[in-house]
């Protein structure tokens, strides 16, 4: 069985390598595929990654390509992780709302619409070779932000193999887990909403029902990325909130504080990834890997460190960084799509967080809206848990944006200037005509090589 990763040029792509090579025997995968149209990191990280595979599966078949047929031939799943324009596209489309007062951020805020822009065409190019040469039960796992519009487009434009992934969730269980001091799995919950934008309305503890307990409980909001909200905020809504939506309950503090630090989580990405990127390119990761891998290390520390700190003001615990590929495997991205492939191989019931059509899960969404929610994998079919009388302050929320994705949508498959107005306009972190109009404006022109044919 082949599995492949388009994008796996990217920094994370030795955790990528470390989850498949660790499942690969349980898993039945003979054949895995990085793929990288960039060939400077696909040669530095993708390198990277098949020094972990030679550690921990030496004869597992594990190679590189910059061919995307080559990689996406014959193979039965497939894991997106791509970014059309790297760093300095993502900084100029934050700074581009930041100028006009607005949030930037690339998944939740206005600068998302621009990144789809560029990676729903990209993306629907490898749709359109997996079903020409993939096998034909392909199943494609996305990464690629915004995770909630991009699922969501793909779908509306048939691509029904495809499912949205996103590690937040499940991570933010599995805190909850160590908190507790039991192992991941002890740790389950219903969670629904959108990518970026969800909600647990219920969290358990080896079947118990704890979430009044963890709410109340101070570890809460200095052991897990519930950090950044406060805790009245946190009682008032009665619920675990995913950390992204810091950006709309504080949403003037998180314009505040980026202003006041004088640099955007693009730029410090940039910046970590360029000095990272220069030491690494003058190394030869073959002969001296140990030694990459401190580099490695030192620099994705800092990159872990600065997680949402400009934004909030508060930074996580400074324990230094270790990448341990020996250790046994604590989930990430990788981790969900395995997930979903061992329940589908094992015809056994497993129960994960996916964004995937609502098929009236969540009252007052329609069945095609693309939500994230739990669901019970069997036989191969998702089935998202129905939620019950949902709470209405996270329901008016979830709509709102909801009308934006779908609207970002249909402009970016009918390729509309209109309609991507509208979508800015209706997203609760626009609202406003004229900014809207500005930013689309200012998007297409600067998107000027993916827009062809906007009007």
């Amino acid at each position: 069985m082949k599995i492949s990763v388009i994008g796996g040029g990217g920094v994370r792509s030795m955790f990528l390598a470390k989850s498949l090579a660790q499942s690969s025997e349980e898993l039945g995968f003979d054949e895995i595929v990085f793929m990288d149209n960039d060939e400077k990191k696909l040669n530095i990280y993708g390198r990277m990654a098949v020094q972990v595979v030679k550690r921990l599966k030496p004869d597992l078949n594990f190679r590189l390509t910059s061919d995307p047929v080559e990689a996406v031939k014959d193979a039965d799943y497939i894991i997106t992780t791509i970014r059309v324009g790297q760093d300095d596209m993502r900084i100029r489309d934050e700074r581009a709302a930041l100028a006009k007062g607005l949030l930037g951020q690339e998944t939740t805020g206005a600068a998302g619409f621009s990144f789809a822009m560029r990676s729903v065409p990209a993306l629907a190019k490898y749709c359109e070779l997996a079903k020409e040469y993939a096998s034909k039960n392909v199943k494609i796992f996305n990464f690629t932000n915004p995770a909630g519009v991009v699922s969501q487009t793909l779908r509306d434009m048939g691509y029904d193999f495809t499912f949205g992934i996103c590690d937040a969730p499940s991570s933010l269980l599995h805190s909850f887990a160590k908190m507790y001091g039991q192992p991941q799995d002890a740790v389950t919950g219903d969670c629904y909403g959108l990518n970026h934008l969800s909600f647990f309305k219920s969290v358990r503890l080896k079947g118990r029902e704890i979430m009044g307990e963890l709410l109340q409980d101070d570890r809460l909001y200095t052991d897990t990325d519930m950090r950044f909200f406060k805790k009245d905020l946190v009682g008032h809504m009665g619920c675990i909130l995913n950390e992204y939506l810091y950006y709309f309950y504080y949403r003037e503090q998180a314009i505040k504080n980026i202003l006041d630090a004088r640099i955007t989580r693009g730029e410090v990405i940039r910046d970590v990834n360029r000095h990272m990127m220069e030491e690494l390119s003058s190394m030869d990761i073959e002969k001296d890997f140990e030694n990459c891998l401190q580099i490695f290390d030192t620099w994705y520390g800092k990159r872990e460190n600065a997680y949402m700190a400009n934004e909030t003001g508060i930074k996580r615990a400074k324990a230094p960084y270790h990448f341990d590929m020996y250790a046994e495997e604590a989930g990430g991205y990788a981790g969900v799509a395995l997930n979903y492939i061992r329940a589908e191989l094992s015809g056994q019931e497993r129960e994960m967080i996916l964004c995937v059509p609502n098929q009236g899960a969540i009252p007052g969404l329609l069945d095609t809206d693309v939500v994230e929610i739990t669901c019970t994998i069997k036989d191969g079919n998702y089935i998202p848990h129905k939620i019950s009388e949902p709470d209405p302050m996270p329901m008016e929320l979830i709509r709102q944006v909801k009308a934006y994705e779908r609207l970002a949508s249909e402009a970016l498959r009918i390729k509309s200037i209109s309609r991507a107005i509208d979508c800015l306009m209706v997203h609760p972190l626009v609202n406003s005509y004229s900014l809207a109009r500005e930013l689309v404006e200012e998007y297409v022109e600067s998107n000027h090589e993916y827009t062809e044919g906007w009007s």
